[in-house]
């Protein structure tokens, strides 16, 4: 049996490496004739420039930006050629920022623009940019400063870091911005295609789970409206609605508005980047998974979009998860044909992430075992 294995990344605990080394071992110890492959996949979160460096057989970069915080940090990229991909998370990621620190009308994207500008240094012409995993929510506004424009109030004066002074905004000063991005091509690899605003925006949506309760996300989402509103009034353009804008606290929008970015879904790029159709062509069977199941994986996220391609080849996909929430039957309907959660019982969050390893590959080889008794294989 031929069989490949795609699956992202288990959020702070594996990545999409290890998460497919455990499944290929799980499956070897029942079925050890089969013929296992691994491609790790991600969608524009963590684990993206891992996945496209090994791709296109690049290097990885590593520097010293300002953090979601405001503070120091090392941040990498990889570069291949003039193609550069960079991961926000790695400058402005939520892990960069303890729970009790978190607080998205305070965090800033401004280490991102410093990747951009350290990329463009090294000759890059054409940018990757994963834009999952962010503490931010400031619609790409820390960004925009560091590549040199400017938000300033009514007063003329710079605006501070932070998604809550965006309704402090008075107009844009877009002379500054590094005039050697007017010769790059910028494509965004969206993990969402939720729009900037409303109920299914990015404050809405994404901004609790960075540290905002409900007052707050009121407070950000009318921040963002402010900001769309501002871009529409000087560049002409309508990001409110824009499919991907909410990604990243808006950094979707804010990438398109002032970089001419395109936006994708990441694994899209990332399955182009890999060959995943030709990996797929070659299988009998195609494993994926991820950290959570649920609703909103409908929104371009591996395991959806790895189902997707299967689906069109005719072939069966299983995922596994380490846990499945609201939603998760709805998968069904994209080619996954069956799902299963790796945690064998209650535990707590960190018992489950410490537990990652042990749990995928016993789950693999319960799942090869059946696959055995369907086919009718000797042990």
């Amino acid at each position: 049996m031929k069989i490949l294995i795609a699956p992202d990344s288990f959020k702070e605990s594996l990545a999409a490496q290890a998460v497919a080394e455990q499944i290929a071992a799980g499956i070897r110890d029942a079925l050890p004739t089969a013929d296992c492959r691994i491609a790790p996949m991600a969608d524009g979160g963590e684990g993206t420039v891992a996945a496209m460096v090994a791709a296109l057989d690049g290097q990885i970069r590593q520097i010293s930006v300002t953090g979601p915080l405001g503070e120091p940090v090392m941040a990498c990229y990889g570069v291949s050629g003039q193609t550069a991909i960079i991961e926000m998370a790695a400058a402005a990621g939520l892990a960069l920022v303890p729970p009790a620190r978190r607080d998205p009308s305070q965090t800033t994207s401004f280490g991102l623009g410093q990747l951009i500008r350290d990329v463009l240094d090294q000759g890059a012409r054409h940018l990757i940019i994963g834009i999952g995993g962010s503490a931010t929510n400031d619609g790409g506004a820390g960004m925009a400063q560091a590549l040199g424009i400017r938000l300033l109030d009514a007063e003329d004066r710079d605006l501070p870091f932070g998604g809550g002074a965006l309704t402090r905004l008075a107009r844009l000063d877009m002379t500054g911005l590094d005039a050697r991005l007017q010769a790059c091509r910028v494509e965004v690899a969206c993990d969402v295609d939720n729009p900037l605003i409303g109920p299914q925006g990015a404050s809405a949506i994404f901004a609790p789970q960075k540290g905002a309760d409900a007052a707050m996300v009121q407070r950000l989402d009318a921040a963002l409206s402010h900001l769309a509103e501002i871009i529409r009034r000087q560049r002409g353009l309508d990001v409110a609605n824009l499919p991907g804008g909410g990604a990243a606290g808006g950094l979707g929008a804010g990438l398109h508005a002032f970089l001419g970015a395109t936006l994708r879904p990441g694994v899209d790029i990332i399955s182009q980047a890999i060959g995943l159709q030709d990996r797929i062509a070659w299988a009998d069977l195609v494993i994926t998974g991820e950290g959570r199941l649920d609703g909103q994986s409908l929104h371009g996220k591996v395991p959806v979009g790895v189902a997707r391609l299967a689906a069109a080849q005719g072939k069966p996909v299983i995922a596994i998860a380490g846990s499945l929430g609201d939603g998760a039957e709805r998968l069904r309907e994209t080619g996954i044909c069956a799902m299963v959660s790796c945690v064998p019982g209650p535990c707590t969050l960190e018992k489950a992430l410490d537990d990652a390893a042990a749990n995928i590959r016993r789950t693999a080889r319960t799942m090869a075992e059946l696959l055995r008794l369907g086919a009718g294989i000797n042990p």
